[in-house]
């Protein structure tokens, strides 16, 4: 052994044991062992052992560093954040779209359901007889719908402790309790042969009542939420084709049954989105 090589004290034998020596000091302190290191031999090989019967009983893959762990986190972090403005913007311009119908309204009102000089406003009943709906209400309102569904999906979807307000455990209580606030039957399709799991419900407000959304969850992490509804503005369609909102935070497939609104959101191509949609739509 040559003078500069360091003395056999435990920090070295655990650095040999745990693989974090170069292969010249492992070198080097291989022939030490040959001369005088016999115990201390025997005691590093041992923790050797122990090493690797406490990672088996841990698993195979190692835990990731600290650093990785930090760093999926700031990935998750930045992808909320990015949702979260992309909600914003889209909540701004909703309210934008909500004034100029009102402000149509009223005009309307003012230059034909409510001539000047009569003296009085018409009632609600009054204004809604005979009236037709204005155009933010025959074209705008389910649109709408699915970026409420979107927005909602994007502040729900990033939740990692409270995800959903039910979860699917109570899968009963949930669709009992839901229905009654909806005031209509509810049935939560079930997605398994597509790769997704239910994790429950919640109830949200929506412009014209109560809203429902659902939340499934594939092996991958990525979540879908189904958005129902009803639509009760006067003289909307009761019925509508799908249409494909792709300028929310997420996309959308949403359409209209016998006045109710459903939209599915999640951050998946269109294409798998419709098979989702195709697979869930029957069994509403």
């Amino acid at each position: 052994m040559k003078p500069s090589d360091p003395p056999l004290d435990d920090p070295l034998l655990h650095a040999w044991a745990d693989g974090r020596l170069s292969p010249q000091q492992a070198a080097r302190l291989w022939a030490k062992w040959q001369t005088d290191g016999a115990t201390a031999q025997e005691a590093a090989a041992a923790w050797a052992q122990q090493r690797a019967q406490l990672r088996a009983l841990a698993g195979a893959q190692p835990e990731p560093t600290p650093s990785a762990r930090l760093e999926e986190a700031a990935r998750k972090a930045q992808q909320a954040h990015t949702q979260w403005a992309q909600a914003r913007r889209w909540w701004n311009r909703s309210a934008v779209a909500a004034c100029v119908g009102l402000a149509f309204g009223l005009g309307w009102l003012a230059r034909e359901g409510w001539p000047p000089g009569s003296g009085a406003a018409p009632t609600m009943a009054q204004s809604q007889r005979g009236a037709p709906a204005t155009p933010y209400t025959l074209a705008a309102e389910p649109r709408r719908f699915a970026q409420q569904a979107s927005m909602a999906h994007a502040v729900f979807q990033p939740e990692v402790r409270h995800p959903v307000e039910v979860t699917a455990a109570q899968q009963d209580h949930l669709v009992a309790w839901l229905s009654k606030r909806l005031g209509r039957p509810l049935a939560v399709p079930n997605l398994q042969p597509q790769g997704f799991e239910l994790m429950g419900g919640r109830l949200l407000p929506g412009d014209s009542g109560p809203r429902a959304q659902f939340m499934y969850q594939n092996a991958a992490g990525v979540r879908a939420t189904l958005y129902v509804g009803a639509l009760a503005a006067p003289g909307a369609a009761a019925t509508t084709a799908f249409e494909f909102l792709d300028e929310g935070p997420v996309p959308a497939f949403y359409w209209v049954d016998q006045g109710f609104g459903y939209a599915l959101s999640a951050p998946l191509p269109r294409s798998q989105l419709w098979t989702l949609v195709s697979a869930l739509h029957p069994q509403l």
